[in-house]
């Protein structure tokens, strides 16, 4: 048995006992022998390629500079060894370490580092433990500074949690030492290269083609939209869905901390909030970028996610011609999201009256789309809500479409549910038909 087969039994062995402390003695003297021969690989590796200045830093270059350096410093290991550990060195120096392998693959969605010995992963809905590992903690610490130097962003003691995104466009949090107490802790949630239709949501049972048909009409209408759901629920991607329906002849202007959404028009203008640097200054927050959209002559405005005082400045936006726009929130319902979009007005420190707050929220919001993941993996969306305006102090809602399940599950372990109207025909029909939109009563049948 190579070095390499050894490891991996050991990786398997951690992994069925939920932890690498549970690795038997005999095995300790392969795992110590396997990480001094990639430490001793990686220290040659670097100053070769950095004694050559000269050289581009390409796959070939940097792939033959591992290769010459295994086999010079390492002929006793068999050559299949040296070609695994020549990928995993490539991948420490190139890429993201023992992580690239679920980055590369299409159908994890979600990749979850707690600490150096324990990475889960979410594919296919469920979320599963791998038998992948760092070397310790210093190692993840690398990966953790390659991605956020990469889109200009520092995290250390003084600043210990940041957002950033890889150059797919996935999200990525990484929080580490003193607010980790299990070392540092990366979490990165992937997005298709190819974007989600709403053919896809679709066929994925997410949604009906009715629901679909009015969301459709409702975004080119010039309906505001606000899509409700809590972490994972795939909230970014309806909203990608959503925004693919808007014409491709209206100037659209996005607002991100990290730039997720991928939209086919060609008029876009992507902005990204910014952090404090590490003198605290230099900060640039969403709320900025909403107010300097205002002055960019957008038709649409669309923010990834409203969080504190920015609501108020995009209810405003809202109010003030620029129909169409869209965001998302985090909440459970969407009572419970008009809720939220109150006390994050409450947040903007403009002390204004509650009932003044929900007449600009009840003027503003037309459409309230509730998204989940159900407990078997799936993302449904619940209910769409259309916002009806007021009565006394109350915000009136009034439910269009929604899903229903039985609480039983299939043999597939899936949740059997339906999706169905409410029999309500939406007052904001006419705003849609006014705008030059079609709609039929038959979707609300």
């Amino acid at each position: 048995m190579g070095l390499l087969d050894k490891m991996n039994g050991l990786s398997m062995s951690a992994g069925a006992n939920g932890s690498s402390d549970s690795v038997k003695e005999n095995d300790l003297p392969a795992r110590d022998e396997f990480i001094q021969v990639k430490k001793d690989a990686l220290s040659l590796i670097i100053y070769e390629l950095n004694k050559n200045t000269q050289s581009e830093l390409n796959e070939d270059h940097v792939r033959k500079v591992i290769s010459d350096v295994l086999e010079r410093e390492n002929p006793s290991v068999s050559r299949p060894d040296r070609a695994k550990i020549g990928n995993e060195l490539y991948n420490d120096i190139m890429g993201y370490g023992p992580i690239d392998s679920l980055l590369s693959d299409p159908d994890v969605t979600e990749i979850m580092v707690n600490g150096p010995n324990k990475i889960f992963y979410e594919k296919r809905g469920r979320i599963q433990r791998s038998e992948l590992c760092f070397r310790d903690n210093d190692h993840v610490m690398n990966i953790i500074d390659r991605i956020v130097s990469g889109v200009g962003r520092h995290i250390d003691e003084a600043s210990p949690m940041v957002d950033a995104r890889l150059a797919d466009g996935s999200r990525v949090n990484a929080v580490i030492p003193p607010i980790s107490l299990v070392g540092p802790v990366i979490t990165i949630r992937k997005f298709s290269q190819k974007p989600f239709s709403a053919q896809n949501l679709i066929e994925f049972h997410s949604v009906t083609q009715n629901m679909v048909s009015f969301l459709e009409a409702c975004v080119k209408g010039k309906l505001n939209v606000v899509v409700s759901g809590g972490t994972g629920s795939g909230k970014t991607t309806l909203l990608n869905v959503l925004s693919s329906f808007i014409p491709e002849n209206e100037r659209i202007v996005t607002i991100e901390d990290a730039a997720e959404l991928q939209l086919g028009q060609e008029h876009v203008i992507t902005l990204e909030s910014r952090p404090s640097n590490l003198e605290g200054r230099g900060q640039i927050t969403i709320r900025d970028l909403v107010k300097n959209a205002l002055r960019m002559r957008p038709d649409r405005i669309i923010v990834g996610e409203v969080r504190s005082g920015e609501a108020l400045d995009m209810l405003q936006a809202m109010n003030t011609g620029h129909d169409g726009s869209l965001t998302t929130t985090h909440a459970n319902s969407p009572r419970d999201a008009l809720s939220r979009i109150e006390t994050m007005v409450l947040m903007s420190g403009m002390e204004l009256p509650l009932r003044a707050i929900r007449e600009q929220i009840a003027s503003a919001i037309d459409i309230v789309v509730q998204q989940s993941r159900m407990r078997d993996g799936t993302r449904k969306v619940l209910s769409i809500s259309e916002v009806c305006g007021m009565e006394g102090d109350m915000i009136v809602l009034q439910e269009i479409f929604h899903y229903k399940t039985s609480g039983q599950v299939d043999s597939n372990g899936k949740f059997i549910g339906s999706f169905s109207s409410t029999g309500i025909h939406p007052l904001c029909m006419e705003k849609i038909r006014n705008n030059g939109v079609a709609v039929y009563d038959d979707w609300f049948q």
